[in-house]
């Protein structure tokens, strides 16, 4: 099951469970479109893999299986100054 990481990775924008601007890899690594296109040419920054948008979780399914709480931030040299 996603994790359905609740923030970009790069910019820490929010990227709630129902976000159609979320974008993640096959290792669940976390961002926003504009950060994919804008600074990551649609590659993972951490593997190489490819972006692709990420599912929206089903409401209803949400209170079985919550998204996870925990921000990820990680020092990607284009996110530095963000």
């Amino acid at each position: 099951m996603l994790q359905l990481r609740p923030n970009c990775e790069c910019c820490d924008r929010d990227l709630p469970p129902h976000s159609r601007d979320a974008l993640i890899c096959t290792f669940e690594c976390t961002f926003c479109s504009d950060c994919v296109e804008t600074r990551f040419a649609g590659t993972c920054p951490n593997c190489g893999g490819e972006l692709v948008r990420r599912p929206v979780r089903p409401q209803r399914m949400l209170a079985t299986y919550p998204a996870s709480t925990e921000r990820l931030r990680k020092p990607h040299p284009p996110c530095v100054a963000v």
